[in-house]
């Protein structure tokens, strides 16, 4: 399994962004093959952090490519800074 990981500082609306992520991303990344789950959270202090976990790298970086474009079109007054972007193989879980 591969997970991509995207940390937003400077939220202008933790609720409204929660409130979109859920109805238009989170079926955006059901779609993409090897979806296995996705997490959006608030880490308070105006930083969310989300975690999509996916089969296949192809999955992961599918997903960052998609969040990009998502953020750019639905997010881009309530998410005003670049994410910082991680991913990479998963080496341990439950």
């Amino acid at each position: 399994m591969y997970a991509a990981v995207r940390r937003y500082e400077g939220v202008t609306d933790p609720a409204e962004a929660a409130r979109i992520v859920q109805e238009g991303f989170v079926p955006l990344m059901r779609q993409v093959p090897g979806f296995v789950a996705y997490y959006w959270i608030d880490a308070g202090d105006a930083v969310m952090v989300s975690t999509s976990v996916f089969q296949d790298e192809a999955g992961a970086e599918e997903s960052i490519s998609r969040a990009a474009d998502f953020v750019r079109d639905n997010l881009a007054s309530l998410l005003p800074n670049p994410p910082q972007v991680m991913a990479g193989k998963v080496v341990a879980g439950a």
